[in-house]
């Protein structure tokens, strides 16, 4: 039987530890109020939502979908389970919220209803104006321990549903996606069956904007932005809340895939719209439409540039587009007039191989300045530019700009690429850090004040300050459990290319040498190795298996400038795999006790590509590994991850073989762990079974191991509990390592997981 207390079942019950860790910070526009979703407890699941008071510190909860559901389950409707799969949120309850711009109303979705609540304190009244302490109207108070009722019902069965504030349901048509109020308040748009709703706070509801075809949608996010681009919304009102910017998207074009249970035959697959590499993407557009169904459509070259990146639509700039080319070597800022749907370009810019999407820009200072980045080929740096100009120096790497204060605009950037710092940003003056210590620190920002998160390698999890003009005003409290292992972590710079390089080794390292385990992702967008102890908790379980783990940032991963990122242009394997190589020998060298006739390396989604990449490619040093949800054939992946890098694969047939793994199938002479979601919409499960087919076809024994009903995100409690004791006893027995003591063996673990024998 498992231990309760162990680290596995701890990392699954609290998701890494996150749960209990307060996220999705709001500032209000006067910096009066901070809005953010929290759990009760390190191992609770269902988020809630609070209030904090900037100048007393003190914390009000504003909702609990337990008090709102009461015992009624939270059953999902299927279109907010693939949203949340594409923002790959685990957890239950308020996972998501938006709010009006002075912070008075949230809005958000629980089970498919529509709710809103009131975050300042003074009751919600018909019209949306914050009454001045009388609870709800045209419903009844939930607030003041009436028990009223609002849209049909007690939701709680009487009394204070909130902890002091109140909220309210409101009528909606059917099941409610990314509920937003408008900028003032006075109502709340959101998708449902396909259209967009906008719903009154006095119970009025209208439909602005729907197709009757099932195939077209508004006012969402299609998968594409969703999954690659980091866009996750699809509707945008005006700073006056009188018009809203809607997306079109028409999936009609995109193939079909069907995703199967075959636990469960009798259930018949998911249809799915997948726009792998070199298909159709779907045809999303952008509309202006009115209050009363009025639509104007925003006009741009689509043809050229189809990728719709970013919308925006705030009070110190137009109505503004970012696009992008199908090849991704083009993009443009677009400014649209929301009367006519003309556009005009406002910039465009080009490279030979991509253009990186960098979160929060195009962005604008009052006066209308641009805020943008640009790739400065000279210094190797991404900088930020005000109205063109250069506003940060060389060698200092922008990776998203935060938010906009005045004529300052906030970025988070890096001077050195494991640590990330919050920095101020004037045009003619230099940057100002506002963060001390090594560490990953990033913010919100809103009116006068800062939300600042922070982690270290001091501290296990997470800190978050409130900083007010010139002083910390509050403290913002966690309830994150804190795990039973502390990682001991050497950061390094490993080769000639001096890799960032992480090594853990076992807290009782005891004598003789260890058997190396290496544990990347390796890939673009995504850095393993940083300042934080909370990146390396599952690195150091293994390290106290008895293992050297080493964790290496290679050519294409993030903070190390465009040249670095753009090494794997046409070529994702060569380079990724021989810097995983180069940093091995090297600390190797360097720590004379890693044992190179003992070399494992196990990897998630690219980074199960990666070690799979690895067996097969270089037996001589790796000799076994785990590959989990890896892309074993880069036609199999969606259009724009895969053709930024490889291109399209009519016009690059030799890049897309070079990189697939089904080619190197035959080669295969060290033990290999396959593990998969049958469920996973994103890289589909078919990536394993074909590969594992041509494994059997060229009589290469490897191991399947099928996780029903688990997306990409193995995230159900036992399976990610038993997922990390079965990779290490897959581990052992392939390097011949003695088991541990009272750990299970495979057979055992595959009870709960259910692993089938390749041949």
């Amino acid at each position: 039987m498992a231990d309760p207390g162990s680290f596995p079942r701890r990392y699954a019950r609290t998701q890494g530890y996150t749960l209990g860790r307060p996220r999705s910070f709001t500032v209000s526009a006067d910096g009066a109020r901070v809005a953010f979703l929290r759990s009760a407890a390190g191992d609770d699941p269902v988020n809630r939502l609070y209030v904090l008071d900037v100048a007393s510190g003190a914390e009000r909860l504003a909702a609990d979908p337990g008090a709102l559901l009461g015992t009624a389950a939270e059953e999902l409707p299927a279109a907010e389970r693939a949203r949340r799969e594409r923002s790959r949120e685990r957890a239950a309850g308020i996972v998501a919220y938006a709010a009006d711009d002075d912070l008075q109303l949230a809005a958000f979705a629980l089970a498919g209803r529509l709710f809103v609540a009131d975050l300042a304190g003074g009751g919600l009244t018909s019209s949306g104006d914050l009454a001045g302490g009388g609870g709800l109207t045209s419903g009844g108070d939930l607030a003041g321990g009436g028990g009223g009722l609002t849209s049909g019902g007690d939701l709680a069965g009487g009394g204070d549903l909130a902890g002091g504030g109140s909220v309210r349901e409101l009528a909606a048509a059917g099941p409610v996606l990314d509920p937003r109020p408008d900028p003032t308040g006075r109502r709340v748009a959101y998708a449902a069956g396909g259209a967009l709703h906008v719903a009154e706070l006095d119970g009025g509801d209208v439909r602005v904007a729907g197709d009757p075809d099932p195939d077209v949608t508004w006012g969402l996010a299609e998968f594409i932005a969703a999954e690659e681009m980091g866009r996750h919304r699809g509707h945008w009102w005006s700073p006056d809340g009188e018009h809203l910017a809607v997306a079109r998207v028409d999936n009609g074009p995109v193939q079909r895939w069907w995703l199967a249970d075959p636990a469960s035959p009798g259930i018949a697959p998911a249809r799915l719209a997948y726009p792998a590499a070199g298909t159709a993407n779907a045809d999303v557009r952008l509309a202006v439409v009115d209050l009363t169904g009025g639509r104007v459509e925003v006009a741009w070259d689509r043809a050229a540039f189809p990728y719709l990146v970013e919308v925006g639509w705030g009070r110190d700039g137009p109505l503004t587009l970012l696009v992008q080319s199908r090849d991704q070597t083009r993009m443009r800022v677009l400014a649209a007039d929301p009367g006519s749907g003309a556009t005009s370009c406002v910039r465009e810019d080009t490279d030979r191989a991509w253009l990186e999407i960098v979160p929060g820009v195009p962005a604008w200072l009052p006066g209308g300045r641009l805020v943008w980045t640009v790739d400065d080929q000279v210094s190797d740096t991404r900088r930020l530019v005000v109205d063109g100009e250069p506003a940060t120096p060389p060698g200092l790497q922008v990776r998203a700009v935060l938010g906009t204060r005045g004529d300052a605009v906030l970025v988070a950037a890096s001077d050195e690429p494991v640590e990330q710092h919050v920095w101020e940003v004037r045009a003619g003056r230099p940057p100002v850090r506002l963060t001390s210590g090594a560490g990953v620190h990033t913010a919100v920002v809103g009116g006068p004040v800062t939300v600042l998160s922070s982690a270290s390698l001091d501290d296990d999890g997470t800190t978050t300050t409130v900083l007010a003009p010139g002083r910390p005003a509050a403290t913002v409290t966690s309830l994150a459990e804190r795990p039973a292992l502390s990682p001991r972590v050497t950061l390094l710079r490993a080769g000639r290319r001096a890799l960032r390089t992480a090594l853990l080794l076992p807290s009782e390292p005891g004598d003789g040498p260890l058997p190396v385990l290496l544990d990347p992702y390796g890939g673009p967008q995504h850095q393993r190795v940083e300042a934080a102890r909370r990146a390396f908790l599952t690195s150091q379980w293994f390290a106290d298996q008895g293992f050297a783990v080493v964790v290496v940032d290679g050519r294409g991963t993030p903070g190390r400038g465009p040249a670095w990122e753009r090494a794997i242009h046409r070529d994702l394997a060569g380079p990724v795999l021989d810097d995983q190589v180069d940093a091995l020998h090297a600390v190797a060298a360097s720590e004379g006790r890693l044992d190179l006739g003992r070399v494992a390396i196990r990897g998630w989604s690219f980074g199960g590509w990666l070690a799979a990449l690895a067996v097969l490619r270089r037996p001589d040093v790796f000799h076994a590994a785990v590959a989990g949800a890896p892309v074993t054939d880069q036609r199999l992946y969606d259009t724009h991850y895969t053709e930024r890098y490889l291109g399209h694969p009519a016009a690059e047939p030799e890049a897309y073989r070079r990189n697939s793994l089904l080619g190197d199938a035959a080669r295969l002479e060290r033990p290999l762990l396959l593990v998969h979601g049958l469920a996973d919409d994103n890289v589909v499960a078919a990536h394993t079974l074909r590969l594992s087919a041509v494994l059997l076809a060229a009589g290469r024994p490897h191991t399947v191991l099928p996780l029903t009903g688990v997306t990409h995100m193995a995230s159900q409690e036992v399976v990610a509990e038993n997922l990390l004791h079965f990779q290490l006893s897959f581990l052992r027995a392939a390097l011949g390592l003695a088991p541990g003591p009272g750990r299970r063996g495979p057979g055992l673990a595959a009870q709960h997981a259910g692993p089938a024998r390749g041949a």
